[in-house]
């Protein structure tokens, strides 16, 4: 009479074909598990007639680090055994501390591994393991060496649309530099275009999240910082600039002494609404300028051409005491003085 011994119930080990621990011809006692008499069916198992090792499961801890055997390979990890028979899973992920790592090409059948128990789930009778928490982390050694505030030098492993990643010397660590934190003056997409991989720069580190993998890098932090030309300047202050650009919007100047460009728009151009044209101006024109608003922590400027004439205006009023002061002075306006002229000559014919 045949039954059947399902791959299941050959072992409490994984098992992935009978060939790995049966021979045609043995003989080994078998725990009726199943009968079907109609169908005449027998379902045996072997394992049934030895000790369930999940039972020295309690001997085991959650955190403690434990040699185990890989004894299967799969494409989201490996299975390895703690003793005959009591199997953990070590997931892909868990590997170690670099991204998209594999168990295949890791390990072979039958190494011997250092891991820690991550979980135990006696219902499902799984048990989870982690080789990458028995490893040294490298990002607490690069924080270590490399405190946030650190200058490094680095290395272009890679580039995207809108970043550079950068392998700091000495380290196997790939930190992140937003194109934004390449320079002060330049257009961060346009600056971006000029790196390369294999390109070396040197950047001060910025931000270190350890559990998350994740360090941030600025190489524009290195650099002097041309907006520092306004640490001593206020608000109110007339500077001079030079006109880099004029279009519709307004006026694109650079102060003197400043590396800087800053747009005045249209409506800063001047007190008098027809005057607030950017095309009464030339390129390369100096000009005086005043400081409307000034943020240092934020980065803000605004400058005015209109300021100006409004301190100008301020100022004549508290010199004059009215804003009709102008008339008591001679030649007080072209219109006034042309229409006395002309009546003047129109009598004396």
């Amino acid at each position: 009479m045949d039954c059947l011994v399902h791959l299941a119930e050959i072992s409490y080990s994984r098992v992935n074909h009978p060939d790995e621990v049966l021979s045609v011809g043995e003989r080994h006692d078998l725990l009726v598990i199943s009968c079907d008499t109609q169908k005449q069916q027998l379902g045996c198992s072997i394992k049934g007639l030895s000790i369930d090792p999940f039972t020295n499961i309690d001997k085991y801890e959650i955190g403690k680090d434990y040699d185990v055997k890989i004894v299967k390979l799969m494409d989201f990890g490996a299975f390895a055994e703690l003793e005959k028979g009591l199997i953990c899973l070590i997931h892909n992920s868990e590997l170690g501390f670099k991204k998209s790592l594999s168990a295949k090409k890791m390990f072979k059948v039958g190494d011997i591994v250092k891991c820690r128990l991550l979980d135990i789930d006696q219902n499902k009778r799984r048990v989870a393991a982690s080789r990458k928490l028995c490893l040294v982390n490298p990002y607490q050694a690069f924080a270590d060496q490399y405190p946030v505030g650190t200058v490094c030098e680095g290395v272009v492993v890679n580039k995207n649309e809108y970043a550079l990643f950068l392998k700091i010397k000495d380290t196997e660590i790939e930190t992140f530099c937003h194109c934004s934190d390449l320079s002060f003056l330049n257009d961060p997409e346009e600056e971006l275009n000029k790196y390369q991989k294999g390109d070396t720069l040197h950047v001060k580190v910025m931000e270190i999240k350890i559990s998350e993998q994740k360090v941030r890098t600025s190489h524009r932090a290195t650099l002097s910082d041309p907006f520092d030309f306004f640490k001593t300047k206020s608000v109110n202050q007339i500077i001079t600039a030079r006109i880099v650009k004029t279009d519709s919007k307004g006026l694109l100047v650079q102060p003197e002494d400043c590396l800087m460009n800053f747009h005045i728009k249209k409506s800063n151009i001047a007190l008098n609404v027809a005057d607030q044209r950017a095309s009464r101006f030339v390129v390369g024109d100096r000009i005086d300028v005043g400081i409307q608003e000034l943020k240092m922590a934020d980065r803000k400027v605004i400058l005015s051409i209109k300021l100006v004439e409004e301190m100008a205006k301020k100022e004549a009023l508290e010199k004059y005491g009215q804003t009709d002061s102008g008339k008591q002075l001679p030649f007080k306006s072209l219109k006034e003085t042309m229409s006395k002229a002309i009546k003047s000559k129109k009598e004396k014919k």
